[in-house]
């Protein structure tokens, strides 16, 4: 029975380990280097969970300053495809467009407004894959919204 009980904690701890997501300042997975802690309804600063450190709320649809759910505290608003200003859908809110790999400016996809890429691991400065533009790393899953918030 003891054997058993060890085990479930293992296995919650280490669950509970990997559902948190650290953001990375470039090329790098150093703890030094932690820009943000995502844990799936938060965003911390640093390599933080601790309430005094959250930036931002997320419930799916709207980003809110720090741990606020009040309509008046909304930052922005996603549709899955348009990041919009505030608590508004239209289109002269919108501040990026995701294509499923890059992030335009406004409501663009024309090349030349290409922001950023994400393969899902590291965020790209402009429309590049090179080493030597990654702005951030990625150690697991965090919404389109919360990185183009970030960048």
């Amino acid at each position: 029975m003891k054997r058993l009980l060890t085990l479930l904690t293992f296995c919650v701890l280490t669950l509970s380990a990997m559902a948190t997501t650290k953001i990375y300042r470039g090329n790098s997975t150093y703890t030094s280097d932690i820009l943000y802690t995502w844990d799936g309804k938060y965003l911390y600063k640093g390599n933080s969970t601790y309430t005094s450190d959250i930036i931002l709320t997320w419930d799916g649809k709207h980003a809110y300053k720090g741990k606020s759910t009040y309509t008046s505290d909304i930052i922005c608003t996603w549709d899955g495809k348009y990041l919009y200003r505030g608590n508004s859908t239209y289109t002269s809110d919108v501040l990026n467009t995701w294509d499923g790999k890059k992030f335009y400016n406004g409501k663009s996809t024309y090349t030349s407004d290409i922001l950023y890429i994400y393969d899902m691991k590291h965020v790209y400065r402009g429309n590049s894959t090179y080493t030597s533009d990654i702005l951030l790393t990625v150690d697991g899953v965090c919404p389109m919204a919360i990185l183009a918030m970030i960048l």
